[in-house]
This record gives structure tokens, sequence and C-alpha cells, in this order.
């Protein structure tokens, strides 16, 4: 059981609710999901990406998509 669970929580520790002895919980920090990379690190990561080829992305692009509009008067 931690001694003030808000704080240590907050802090990145769980805790262990007890009632007479006996486990009937837990409280656990939430995970925090990053939302961007620093600069840095996405620089890093462009440099071993593998390259794209343009042309060969958007024939896919093509080969996977519908290329006539949906006529919404044909229904």
């Amino acid at each position: 059981m931690c001694a003030s669970s808000p704080d240590a929580v907050q802090d990145g520790q769980a805790c262990t609710a007890t009632r007479d002895g006996h486990r009937i919980g837990e409280l656990a920090p939430l995970r925090r999901r990053r939302r961007f990379a620093p600069r840095g690190e996405f620089a890093a990561m462009s440099r071993t990406a593998p390259e794209i080829s343009l042309d060969a992305f958007r024939a896919d692009q093509d080969a996977t998509t519908e290329q006539e509009p949906d006529d919404p008067c044909a229904r």
C-alpha cells in the first residue's frame, strides 16, 4: 500500500489497495503516449529509412483505389 497514493501514482509508482489485509485493487499510473517525436529523433530515423519511389507509390495507389467516382443518382 502506498503512503500517499495519488502522489506516488503521479510519480510512476503502482499501489495496492487492501481491506482487512486482503488485496482488493490496484492503482497504477496511466501510460502516456507521446504525441510527437523530438526533431533530432525524427531526423535520425529518417536517415535510416528506405528510399520511396514516388512513381511506385502512385502506381500502388492507383491499383488499389477505384478510379471512377460513385454516382449518387445511380442508386
